[in-house]
């Protein structure tokens, strides 16, 4: 005989209704959700919710996710509210961030800013003199060497009319 999904669940529901009767295969598929979840268990639940564990925070979540399967005239106002804010409350990612977080974020921008800056004057402080080809002088000798050698004769310093820089940069040497 070919089992197929149909099959199984017919042979599944003979079966059970031969062992456990029609009115049990009912009560046991909705005894889960069908009582409703205690007050003293969703009271106060925005004020309690980041406090709870995380496997009683999943059991109540579970539960009303169960609650809600059903006929949602049958929720109470509390579990209705509890589900709500669960849902979609200013807790997890969506939480308020702390009234003095955009003053840190500000000072320590500061002072990251301010040791990178110590930093860099420090390096600046101890590092040799300039190379000798960073002189005014050199970089027009590279000037004169670069159009001796026609370097770019379409648009760079060896062409007709080149009125640029060239590989000038640098201030005169001073000695």
């Amino acid at each position: 005989m070919l089992r197929t999904s149909a099959t199984t669940t017919l042979l599944r529901s003979s079966l059970t209704r031969a062992f456990c009767g029609p009115s049990t295969l009912f009560v046991s598929h909705r005894a889960a959700s069908t009582h409703a979840i205690s007050k003293p268990t969703l009271a106060n639940i925005e004020k309690r919710w980041e406090s709870l564990p995380l496997q009683e925070q999943a059991e109540l979540w579970m539960a009303l996710r169960d609650r809600m399967k059903e006929n949602w005239a049958d929720l109470t106002l509390h579990e209705k509210r509890a589900a709500y804010w669960i849902a979609f409350g200013p807790h997890g990612p969506r939480a308020v961030p702390p009234p003095d977080e955009n003053k840190k974020v500000f000072f320590y921008t500061l002072a990251a800013l301010g040791v990178s800056f110590a930093l860099f004057a420090g390096i600046r402080a101890f590092a040799g003199p300039a190379p000798h080809t960073m002189t005014k002088e050199w970089q027009e000798a590279s000037n004169e060497y670069l159009k001796g050698q026609k370097a770019d004769p379409f648009t760079g310093i060896s062409s007709e009319g080149y009125s640029g820089k060239g590989m000038v940069q640098s201030p005169p040497k001073s000695n």
